[in-house]
Parts: C-alpha cells; sequence; structure tokens
C-alpha cells in the first residue's frame, strides 16, 4: 500500500502560498485558504504594519492538533522534494523527527523507513503527504521518486548530484533529483555525508541506462565532439581557419563558444594526428 503520495497540483500544504489576510485577532491574522478555510498565521509571524485585504508568502502546514496553520519560516525542503535532514530525536512508538528549518520537527514514521535511524544521523528523505492524516511527513523510502522512463543523459554531461548513501562499490547518488547513480569509491571526496551536493559528469551510460558518475569533466568527449566541429570548419572554409593557438580567447569562444583551454588541447589532438598543420597565419587541413 502506498503510504506517502504527493500533493495535487493545486494543494496548499506543504507549500509557500500567496495568500489574502482577511482579519486581525489578538491570536494572529487569519489569512484567505480558499477551500480549506480561513488559516491562522500565529502572532509571532506578522510583520508589522500588515493591513487587511494585503497578499502575504506563507508556508501551510498542520500543527499538533491537526489545524491549517502558516508561517512566514522557510524549511529545508517542502513536499514532493528529496533533502537530507538530521535526525533530532527518537520516539519509541511513533518514529523519528528530523530538523527541516521550522520550529516544529519533521515526522519520519517507523513505516516510512528503510532501515531504522538512530539521532544525530544524516538521512535522506523525500518530503511528503500522509493521505490518512494530511499531514506532512518525511520517507526514507526516496527510491518512489526515481523516474523509471528513459533519459538523454550523454556522456561527458555536467549534472547535479546528491550523495545518498554508501554501497560496496562507493556511493549511490541522486542525479537531478530524479536518476539514480552510482560513484565509485575511488572518486569520493572523504568529508561527505548523505546530502552533500556536488557537480558531477555522467562516465558512462550502461545498456541497462543505469548511470555511472564521474566528479571529474569528460575531457576526452569533449575533445572528439569539438575535434569534428573544427574539421567541418576547416572543410567548410576550404581547409583554411585564421585562427591558431595563439589567438585570443574571444575570437576562440566567438568562433566555436569554448575555451581557449579546450580549443588548444583539441589542436594538438588534431596536430598528433597530422590532420592540421599550425602557422603563423592559422590552422591549415592537411589533405592525403
Amino acid at each position: 500500500m502506498k503510504l506517502c503520495q504527493d500533493p495535487l497540483a493545486m494543494a496548499e500544504i506543504g507549500r509557500f502560498n500567496s495568500l489574502i489576510v482577511l482579519r486581525s485577532t489578538p491570536q494572529g491574522l487569519y489569512l484567505d485558504g480558499g477551500e480549506h478555510g480561513d488559516i491562522l498565521l500565529p502572532k509571532r509571524y506578522v510583520p508589522a504594519d500588515l493591513e487587511e485585504g494585503t497578499a502575504m508568502a506563507v508556508f501551510v502546514m498542520r500543527d499538533s492538533e491537526d489545524r491549517l496553520v502558516a508561517t512566514t519560516e522557510t524549511p529545508i525542503a517542502m513536499v514532493g522534494e528529496v533533502s537530507a535532514l538530521k535526525v533530532v530525536s527518537v520516539h519509541p512508538t511513533v518514529g523519528a523527527f528530523l530538523d527541516w528549518g521550522l520550529a516544529k520537527d519533521l515526522l519520519l514514521p517507523f513505516r516510512e523507513q528503510s532501515g531504522r535511524v538512530r539521532e544525530g544521523d544524516w538521512v535522506v528523505v523525500k518530503i511528503c503527504l500522509d493521505p490518512k492524516s494530511d499531514r506532512i511527513i518525511a520517507s526514507t523510502r526516496w527510491n518512489r521518486v526515481l523516474d523509471a522512463g528513459t533519459h538523454d543523459f550523454r556522456r561527458g554531461q555536467a549534472v547535479s548530484i546528491m550523495m545518498v548513501d554508501a554501497s560496496p562499490l562507493g556511493w549511490n547518488v541522486l542525479i537531478h533529483q530524479k536518476h539514480l547513480g552510482l560513484l565509485y569509491a575511488d572518486e569520493v571526496p572523504a568529508d561527505v555525508r548523505p546530502g552533500t551536493r556536488l557537480k558531477g559528469y555522467i562516465k558512462q551510460v550502461r545498456s541497462d541506462g543505469k548511470l555511472d558518475i564521474t566528479l571529474k569533466p569528460d575531457r576526452g568527449a569533449r575533445v572528439v565532439s569539438f575535434r569534428n566541429r573544427i574539421l567541418m570548419a576547416l572543410e567548410e572554409q576550404d581547409g583554411f581557419l585564421a585562427l591558431n593557438d595563439q589567438s585570443s580567447p574571444e575570437a576562440i569562444r566567438a568562433a566555436f563558444g569554448i575555451s581557449k583551454k579546450v580549443f588548444k588541447q583539441t589542436l594538438g589532438s588534431l596536430y598528433k594526428e597530422r590532420v592540421i598543420r599550425m602557422e603563423d597565419d592559422g590552422i591549415h587541413l592537411v589533405r592525403d
């Protein structure tokens, strides 16, 4: 049975909303929650000189008595997002409580734990709504958010990754919060923990669609790509380009959209293959 679900497109709980101030009371402001009715913004969050009819951005959640309340505080992650949060306490019958940047800690129920967690642990969770209580909860069963469909990643492509957990081969990483990849042990930095975000590159797309990740730019793949572009340009210009390794970075970027460093690497590869010769006036294509 699915215990954790995403909100509908128009759901307000667990997200920031622009709500209209209806009235002021000693307890705080009541905001127009639409189909959810009036929502209280407690007095401690009320800005000074706020008038009725004004729209304000608030995060909507449920309090300990299941009433909808608003806050101007910003959580570390909102409903539908995956993030790493720290376990601040564990209740023996309810589950773990996580620090997500709000005054009220976030519940990670036992039923939503893929493995037992302890106080002080960092855990990667998905923030979601419990369909039974309509409360915001966390789930370590975040693998249910993975995109099982096809992807168009290519070797050498830069991607954002989040460290998830250690495996026998290295670390599992989450790519763009949707796809699972593997960063091998020989490249894992010493100071990472679950939730550490890094810039990575697609090292390999396996035949089964699984992804290997590296932290190093795939220079070999880039050189092959730029090699073909330079050769095509030479063919179009009758075998000559008025550029060489002494050209300005601006001229190189204007011609090919690449850095001077990559340009020189590519020229070096072509020169070693005796495909080009470099003269003071530019690059000449060596024809058979």
